[in-house]
Protein backbone atom coordinates (compact mmCIF):
# COMPACT_ATOMS: atom_id res chain seq x y z
CA UNK A 1 0.00 0.00 0.00
CA UNK A 2 1.78 3.63 -0.75
CA UNK A 3 1.83 6.21 1.59
CA UNK A 4 -0.15 9.06 0.99
CA UNK A 5 1.63 12.84 0.84
CA UNK A 6 1.59 13.66 4.15
CA UNK A 7 2.75 10.59 5.52
CA UNK A 8 5.50 10.44 2.47
CA UNK A 9 7.01 14.46 4.19
CA UNK A 10 6.82 12.72 7.47
CA UNK A 11 9.23 10.22 6.30
CA UNK A 12 11.64 12.65 4.59
CA UNK A 13 11.69 15.36 7.50
CA UNK A 14 12.29 11.75 9.61
CA UNK A 15 15.16 11.14 7.45
CA UNK A 16 16.55 14.72 7.14
CA UNK A 17 16.70 14.84 11.27
CA UNK A 18 18.56 11.51 11.26
CA UNK A 19 20.75 12.37 8.52
CA UNK A 20 21.29 15.94 10.72
CA UNK A 21 21.61 13.78 13.93
CA UNK A 22 24.00 11.09 12.81
CA UNK A 23 25.18 11.02 9.43
CA UNK A 24 27.20 7.60 9.58
CA UNK A 25 24.06 5.98 10.63
CA UNK A 26 21.70 7.15 8.21
CA UNK A 27 24.62 6.30 5.26
CA UNK A 28 24.73 3.15 6.37
CA UNK A 29 21.02 2.83 6.59
CA UNK A 30 21.13 4.28 3.04
CA UNK A 31 22.68 1.36 1.53
CA UNK A 32 25.51 3.60 -0.38
CA UNK A 33 27.68 0.87 1.06
CA UNK A 34 25.73 -1.88 -0.57
CA UNK A 35 26.24 -0.52 -4.06
CA UNK A 36 30.02 0.10 -3.69
CA UNK A 37 30.31 -3.98 -2.31
CA UNK A 38 28.19 -5.05 -4.98
CA UNK A 39 30.07 -3.27 -8.07
CA UNK A 40 33.32 -4.02 -6.47
CA UNK A 41 32.56 -7.62 -6.54
CA UNK A 42 31.40 -7.33 -10.33
CA UNK A 43 34.24 -6.08 -10.75
CA UNK A 44 36.54 -8.60 -9.09
CA UNK A 45 34.58 -11.37 -10.94
CA UNK A 46 35.63 -9.68 -14.31
CA UNK A 47 39.17 -9.82 -13.35
CA UNK A 48 38.74 -13.44 -12.48
CA UNK A 49 37.09 -13.94 -15.60
CA UNK A 50 39.86 -12.42 -17.57
CA UNK A 51 42.13 -15.28 -15.54
CA UNK A 52 39.81 -18.13 -16.58
CA UNK A 53 40.16 -17.32 -19.90
CA UNK A 54 44.21 -17.25 -20.13
CA UNK A 55 43.46 -20.64 -17.71
CA UNK A 56 41.56 -22.10 -20.36
CA UNK A 57 44.13 -21.03 -23.28
CA UNK A 58 46.84 -22.59 -21.37
CA UNK A 59 45.29 -25.44 -20.78
CA UNK A 60 44.53 -26.06 -24.46
CA UNK A 61 47.58 -24.70 -25.78
CA UNK A 62 49.50 -27.27 -23.36
CA UNK A 63 47.33 -29.98 -23.38
CA UNK A 64 47.13 -29.80 -19.55
CA UNK A 65 43.39 -30.95 -19.48
CA UNK A 66 42.92 -30.30 -15.93
CA UNK A 67 44.06 -26.82 -16.27
CA UNK A 68 41.62 -26.45 -19.04
CA UNK A 69 38.86 -27.40 -17.19
CA UNK A 70 39.78 -25.20 -14.02
CA UNK A 71 39.94 -22.59 -16.29
CA UNK A 72 36.83 -23.19 -17.44
CA UNK A 73 34.89 -23.35 -13.88
CA UNK A 74 36.61 -20.28 -12.86
CA UNK A 75 34.99 -18.70 -16.11
CA UNK A 76 31.78 -20.12 -15.49
CA UNK A 77 31.99 -19.48 -11.49
CA UNK A 78 33.14 -15.62 -12.12
CA UNK A 79 30.53 -14.98 -15.00
CA UNK A 80 28.06 -16.17 -12.26
CA UNK A 81 29.17 -13.97 -9.39
CA UNK A 82 29.13 -10.79 -11.61
CA UNK A 83 26.20 -11.18 -13.02
CA UNK A 84 24.55 -11.58 -9.95
CA UNK A 85 26.58 -8.85 -8.08
CA UNK A 86 25.53 -5.98 -10.97
CA UNK A 87 22.03 -6.79 -10.14
CA UNK A 88 22.04 -6.36 -6.92
CA UNK A 89 23.59 -3.33 -6.90
CA UNK A 90 20.84 -0.57 -6.00
CA UNK A 91 19.75 1.98 -8.88
CA UNK A 92 20.49 5.19 -8.21
CA UNK A 93 17.69 7.99 -8.72
CA UNK A 94 17.43 11.48 -10.39
CA UNK A 95 18.31 12.87 -6.73
CA UNK A 96 21.42 10.50 -6.94
CA UNK A 97 20.13 8.52 -3.91
CA UNK A 98 19.55 4.85 -4.07
CA UNK A 99 16.11 3.46 -4.53
CA UNK A 100 16.12 0.15 -2.51
CA UNK A 101 14.29 -2.37 -3.77
CA UNK A 102 12.69 -3.74 -0.54
CA UNK A 103 8.83 -4.39 -1.21
CA UNK A 104 5.66 -4.34 -3.60
CA UNK A 105 5.41 -0.86 -3.42
CA UNK A 106 8.69 0.25 -4.47
CA UNK A 107 9.60 2.19 -7.10
CA UNK A 108 11.48 -0.25 -8.91
CA UNK A 109 8.85 -2.78 -8.88
CA UNK A 110 6.10 0.33 -9.69
CA UNK A 111 8.62 1.12 -12.83
CA UNK A 112 8.57 -2.85 -14.00
CA UNK A 113 4.81 -2.71 -13.45
CA UNK A 114 3.44 0.63 -14.42
CA UNK A 115 1.80 -0.55 -17.63
CA UNK A 116 -0.05 -3.24 -16.22
CA UNK A 117 -1.75 -0.53 -13.63
CA UNK A 118 -3.74 1.05 -16.25
CA UNK A 119 -5.71 -2.08 -16.84
CA UNK A 120 -5.10 -2.66 -20.36
CA UNK A 121 -3.59 -5.69 -21.73
CA UNK A 122 -0.62 -5.87 -24.16
CA UNK A 123 -3.18 -6.83 -26.80
CA UNK A 124 -5.54 -3.87 -26.15
CA UNK A 125 -2.40 -1.39 -26.20
CA UNK A 126 -1.13 -2.57 -29.54
CA UNK A 127 -4.85 -2.59 -30.90
CA UNK A 128 -5.44 1.19 -29.88
CA UNK A 129 -1.55 2.02 -31.33
CA UNK A 130 -2.90 0.41 -34.43
CA UNK A 131 -6.08 2.00 -34.63
CA UNK A 132 -4.11 5.21 -34.10
CA UNK A 133 -1.90 4.56 -36.91
CA UNK A 134 -5.14 3.87 -39.22
CA UNK A 135 -7.03 7.42 -38.41
CA UNK A 136 -3.24 9.46 -39.78
CA UNK A 137 -3.06 7.65 -42.85
CA UNK A 138 0.30 5.76 -41.46
CA UNK A 139 -1.71 2.23 -42.24
CA UNK A 140 -2.71 2.36 -45.82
Amino acid sequence: MPLSDHEQRLLEQMEQALQAEDPKFATTMRGSDLRRRCIRRAVWAGIAFVIGIVMLMTGAITEIIPLGVAGFVVMLGSAWLGVTSWRRAPEVSEDGGEIPDIGPGSPRRQRRSGRQRDGASFMQRMEERWRQRRERGYGN
